[in-house]
């Protein structure tokens, strides 16, 4: 009924909204080369007055819209071209005009190319539409790569996100191959609350069923990263997080080939090689690399190998079709040392007593999109994408972390094999009601897949050896074979409604049914006191779960000055529990059986803008409302005996289930300065930007049938998440200094405290605050580029993460004082 009036107001505001119209208008036009009147994409147009950014699409076209009366001044410009300005009167009719750029013909320092690719400010928005999508009144962020000074060879997490407000980050020692981010409450563990897409499309292993991320494209060969926060559930899922799409590097337009080689040497015998090329003649472009990385890590018996292979190609079917696809692999084998006690940890936290652990990831995706532009009001396209992947691990994991390793019994050993496959169409288009331009959005998705999960008895050699041993080993206890058939299919709209000149409503729903199944059995096997087994039973599980309901959501923009705006949204969320999940057994923690989906909702309000070209912000506030909300607490660990009946072990364990209503709320803020304009220094020879990045957090559990959990602190949740530094800069050398601090946090809805003195498990407690400081620097010279930097320049000793599997249990320490140098060579004709 909630829903029913919550979809009936929406359609009286549609209403409302048609018969609030103002006039408006609109600037557009195309961007061609001077010389061979060729449309030229990608070309950056900056409004000085608003402070905001526009893109030309592939046929240089570009528009404008919803602007008053005025005058402005536009600013044309991309990398290898001549920076053009063009002051536009805007009357009492739309102004189409026509733009050629000139290619530069002398040589610019790296600062000056940076600052007019990029203006003077790191930080970047997505605008209200790109493509066939709608960001309207949504709280994002853009990081562009290329305008970083971070250590990209490594996937380095605290440096390439180091704007985006809140983000909590577990950091491992793995070169970058896995992304473990959250926040605001949500577990970070490889990012699962989060719609982690590449190119658009999903790449986790399964977005119903095991919506985690092995797969993590290499940053060297991002172009940008889109987060929108919390409010993306309409167009992109039902999660909490929200989004993270990798965009990946395009074809160069301007010559046929262009190769770039990074090689990269780092502590801990790092070393990685990225080799792409790239290139466009007549309508077909392609783009492709090839990234290795081989290290030791800093801890014994924690070595890893991985191969990463990506290629794309594009072709125009037409002057307005475009077909493109994409296909990446990767490989990867991970030796896993696998955690510590907390008194281990304090002791020393470089040692590792598990040299039987293993980890294999192999991943392959594939896409097709068909986009086409019926005109540039009216846009379609049409993605296809697959995924055939398989995750495998194998080792000794106790609750006793601390207990050594007996090298004859067998290894516990879990293979996960994922087949999924979707299609998301879109439409878009722009229309007027009266003379006030709109936007509508509608689409599809269809999605399914079909997992197979294996637990059992590994074998007992210290290899990478992921055979199931079941024959062997028949009283393994941990043993189950099941299939996870998944169906999802989707509706979704959104519109956007100009109430006034400077301000819009954009309401939206998403539809959503959902099919989850399992199929299979798994054994329950007994022993007495002597450790002989006395019961040995196989049961089956096939059980489904179907159900279907509506997500409903809406945006805010108001813009008081062309340099100002206010912004708000709201959108409801769910998060499907799955059989999986059920089924692996854990030795650290026992799940309800009875566990059910997550509701709630997410919403976003703030201000941002510029102060002239010295001040960039964005600061707003965020609440999050979890119902039903999937978490762990301690209790005594519970068995069936011969007789059927429950009995206590004598030990605690972690609990994993529907906690209860959990609620965080907290305050965002990302300010950057740009010094050089404030002291009135215009030198486009210098760079001199200090940025500031603080998410302020409260949480509590506001309701629970759990005894001693209502009116604790949400886990994953520190009060304090900072990151500050400076970018700074002198013709073609650039240099970054970053500053980290995150507060307390616990890992339990139960609030346990941290126990230095815990020798025995080292998954109970709360991980410390911890501080971090991290230098990097580059020096371009005409087709050579050398960067190098020193992560955790200190060498504090600290972790981020106690893990309740794979890759510990236990206390996994972060990376001490690591270096870094990496040789770009880029060549082309």
């Amino acid at each position: 009924m909630m829903k029913l009036k919550a979809f009936s107001f929406l359609l009286l505001l549609f209403g409302w909204c048609s018969m609030s119209v103002q006039a408006q208008h609109q600037i557009s036009g195309y961007v061609i080369e001077a010389e061979t009147k060729e449309p030229v994409e990608m070309v950056e147009i900056y409004d000085n007055n608003a402070g905001k950014s526009f893109r030309t699409d592939e046929d240089g076209y570009f528009e404008i819209n919803d602007l008053p009366y005025g005058t402005y001044f536009l600013y044309f410009y991309k990398l290898g071209y001549e920076v053009v300005q063009r002051p536009i009167v805007l009357d009492t009719k739309n102004s189409t005009i026509y733009i050629e750029l000139e290619r530069l013909s002398r040589e610019m320092s790296e600062v000056a190319i940076t600052e007019r690719r990029e203006e003077v400010f790191a930080m970047q928005r997505l605008r209200e539409v790109e493509g066939t999508s709608i960001f309207a009144g949504k709280k994002n962020e853009v990081i562009n790569l290329d305008n970083m000074v971070v250590n990209t060879s490594a996937n380095n997490a605290r440096q390439i996100y180091s704007q985006i407000s809140g983000l909590n980050i577990f950091e491992s020692n793995d070169a970058g191959l896995q992304l473990n981010i959250g926040g605001r409450g949500l577990d970070p563990n490889r990012s699962s609350n989060f719609n982690i897409r590449q190119n658009n499309y999903d790449i986790s292993a399964d977005v119903l069923g095991y919506p985690e991320s092995y797969y993590t494209p290499p940053a060297e060969g991002i172009e940008r990263i889109q987060v929108i926060r919390g409010a993306a559930s309409l167009q992109y899922g039902t999660q909490f997080g929200g989004l993270v799409n990798f965009k990946m590097k395009k074809p160069v337009q301007d010559r046929n080939i262009e190769w770039v080689s990074r090689q990269s040497v780092g502590s801990n015998a790092l070393l990685t090689s990225f080799n792409s090329l790239s290139g466009s003649t007549g309508k077909a472009g392609y783009y492709g690399y090839f990234n290795y990385k081989n290290g030791d890590g800093f801890r014994p018996n924690s070595n890893f190998e991985s191969q990463n292979a990506y290629f794309f190609a594009d072709y125009d079917l037409g002057e307005n079709t475009t077909l493109s696809a994409d296909f990446t692999y990767l490989y990867y084998l991970a030796q896993q040392p696998g955690g510590l006690t907390d008194a281990q940890f304090y002791r020393d936290p470089t040692v590792s007593n598990r040299t039987r652990n293993w980890f294999e990831v192999d991943w392959k995706l594939a896409s097709v999109k068909l986009e086409h532009r019926f005109s540039y009001k009216t846009r379609l396209s049409v993605l296809a994408y697959g995924l055939d992947a398989s995750r495998k691990s194998v080792g000794f994991r106790t609750n006793r972390v601390s207990q050594k390793d007996d090298l004859n019994a067998p290894r516990d050993l879990i293979l996960g094999d994922f087949n999924n496959w979707g299609t998301e169409v879109r439409f878009l288009n722009r229309y007027q009601i009266g003379d006030m331009n709109s936007v509508f959005l509608i689409g599809s998705k269809y999605y399914q897949s079909r997992n197979e999960s294996v637990q059992g008895p590994g074998s007992a050699s210290s290899e990478a050896d992921f055979t199931l041993a079941d024959q062997q080993f028949p009283n393994y206890p941990n043993q189950s074979d099941f299939i996870f058939p998944n169906r999802n299919v989707a509706l979704f709209g959104e519109n956007i409604f100009y109430l006034k000149d400077n301000f819009s409503i954009t309401p939206g729903f998403r539809f959503e049914y959902i099919n989850t199944q399992s199929e299979g059995t798994f054994k329950r096997v007994n022993f007495d006191l002597a450790g002989n087994p006395i019961q040995n039973e196989t049961f089956e599980d096939n059980r489904e779960f179907e159900r279907s309901f509506i997500l409903l959501g809406a945006g805010l923009s108001y813009l008081p000055n062309t340099k100002t705006e206010f912004y708000g949204n709201f959108s409801q969320n769910y998060r499907s529990v799955t059989f999986n999940d059920i089924r692996i057994v854990n030795p650290t923690f026992k799940v309800d059986p009875n566990i059910t989906d997550e509701s709630g909702f997410t919403t976003d309000f703030g201000v941002r803008g510029r102060i002239g070209e010295s001040v960039s912000y964005d600061v707003g506030g965020f609440a999050l409302l979890y119902n039903n909300r999937i978490g762990e607490v301690l209790r005594a660990e519970t068995r069936i005996n011969a007789e059927g009946d429950q009995e206590e072990t004598g030990r605690v364990v972690r609990f994993r289930g529907n906690i209860g209503q959990a609620f965080m709320y907290g305050i965002e803020s990302l300010v950057e300065f740009n010094l050089l304009s404030i002291t009135g220094n215009d030198s486009r020879d210098l760079k001199l930007n200090v940025f500031a990045n603080t998410a302020l957090t409260q949480s509590e559990y506001l309701d629970s049938d759990i005894a001693g959990v209502q009116g604790n602190e949400v886990e994953f949740v520190p009060l304090i998440n900072m990151k500050t530094g400076v970018n700074f800069g002198y013709k073609n050398l650039l240099g970054s200094l970053q500053y980290t601090y995150v507060s307390s946090q616990f890992t339990d809805a139960s609030n346990a405290p941290q126990n230095t003195f815990d020798n025995q498990s080292g998954i109970r407690g709360e991980i410390p605050a911890y501080d971090i400081l991290d230098l990097s620097a580059s020096y371009s010279w005409k087709n050579l580029k050398l960067e190098t930097g020193i992560n955790n320049l200190l060498n504090d000793w600290y972790f981020t993460r106690r893990a309740t599997g794979y890759p510990g249990p236990g206390i996994i320490p972060s990376p001490p004082r690591t270096y870094y140098l990496t040789l770009q060579f880029k060549i082309g004709n």
